[in-house]
């Protein structure tokens, strides 16, 4: 009987336990649609994701920098921050014009790269990725260059861009291949490509192209604009931010997916159009200058994804603490979370997020967050 009674003890507690666990996670119906378009997979989502705001959750679990009282800033312009397939982590400092590099445990292991214009060197450096795993790649705008160091710091190989000065932020996929949006101006029409170069910048193929009227004394605040990123397996995601319309092109040039999505227009406050005159005429416009703004934002105003296929884009939506909304998408486009940052996650390594953050005084530090997906 006594063996009984345990036997059932046991099976309930195991019940329990599996009823609990599945509650932890949220179940959902995809409400969009998937539909093949002269042979492109079209993704039209709606404008409610799949799972609330709890679907996902950070911990806190490291910090770099910040402000020390007894000594010099650790970093003074902190660009760029990616991660290895160790979690050691590669901090990119523009203003100082080398790569801080720390291990797992936020230990300082060495620096990479020092100011000037000779080899290994840094003038102006404007992005910073690690190419399958293996290489540090630096976009130096100032010295029109592309190096390549290892892991260790050793330079490895440096590519001029040549004519193609304009190209700010070329991203690397896993064969060394470029990917770059650069702008032209032909008369009153400016034009903006996405262009893929071999490694050696020789140009390959024209992912995208948006052409638009750029009128003299004009000045419209929120153009056409490209946002792009590459994907794990080399294909690129891209976007014009005036539309909530993203394309996924293969290493061939050719639209394989596409993914929409339903959304409500963010307008632009009178605030933030002051603002921005501000910023660009100290306050007043000058004579004969004509400042052209839309009635709303763009869709959205930047890319990134994690290593797991998920696709965050960044809105102009807002939480009422001042927080962006984020847009998240499923490997296959389908938008499964809607979710807040404070800031914008710079990298996604093995279920953590790595951050840009900076104090009330302006110091610099790098952090770490655990990622939690409830799905």
């Amino acid at each position: 009987m006594r063996n009984k009674i345990k036997i059932i003890t046991v099976v309930l507690f195991i019940s329990v336990f599996i009823i609990l666990n599945s509650c932890q996670k949220q179940k959902a119906e995809w409400r969009g649609t998937i539909e093949e378009e002269n042979g492109v997979t079209v993704v039209k989502n709606p404008k409610e994701p799949m799972y609330g705001e709890d679907v996902f959750s950070l911990e806190e679990e490291l910090t770099i920098g910040g402000e020390d009282k007894d000594s010099e800033p650790l970093f003074i312009d902190i660009t760029y921050v990616r991660v290895d397939y160790e979690e050691n982590i590669y901090v990119l400092d523009s203003r100082d014009c080398q790569i801080i590099v720390f291990d797992k445990n936020g230990k300082h292991i060495r620096k990479i790269g020092r100011k000037g214009q000779g080899p290994g060197e840094m003038q102006f450096p404007t992005m910073m990725d690690i190419v399958s795993g293996k290489e540090i790649m630096i976009c130096d705008l100032r010295n029109n260059r592309i190096s390549f160091y290892s892991l260790q710091g050793e330079l490895l190989k440096e590519v001029s861009k040549g004519t193609f000065f304009r190209l700010f932020t070329p991203m690397p996929d896993s064969n060394k291949n470029f990917v770059g949006s650069m702008r032209f101006q032909i008369k009153e029409k400016r034009i903006d490509e996405l262009r893929k170069f071999d490694p050696n910048f020789k140009p390959i193929f024209t992912i995208g192209k948006l052409e638009y009227t750029d009128e003299p004394n004009v000045v419209y605040p929120y153009p056409p604009f490209i946002l792009y990123t590459v994907l794990k397996d080399d294909k690129v995601l891209w976007g014009n931010w005036l539309h909530y319309q993203l394309q996924i092109v293969d290493e061939a040039g050719r639209v394989t997916r596409k993914i929409i999505k339903d959304y409500v227009p963010v307008i632009i406050p009178d605030e933030e159009k002051e603002r921005d005159i501000k910023e660009r005429f100290e306050g007043v416009v000058p004579p004969g200058i004509k400042i052209i703004f839309p009635k709303y934002y763009p869709a959205f105003w930047h890319l990134s994804t994690d290593d797991e296929g998920r696709t965050f884009v960044q809105t102009f939506e807002k939480t009422e603490a001042g927080s962006h909304y984020f847009d998240v998408f499923d490997s296959e486009g389908k938008y499964i979370a809607k979710i807040p940052f404070k800031v914008r996650p710079q990298t996604w390594k093995k279920n953590k997020l790595y951050t840009i953050e900076e104090d009330e005084d302006g110091y610099q530090y790098v952090k770490r967050y655990k990622v939690t997906w409830k799905y």
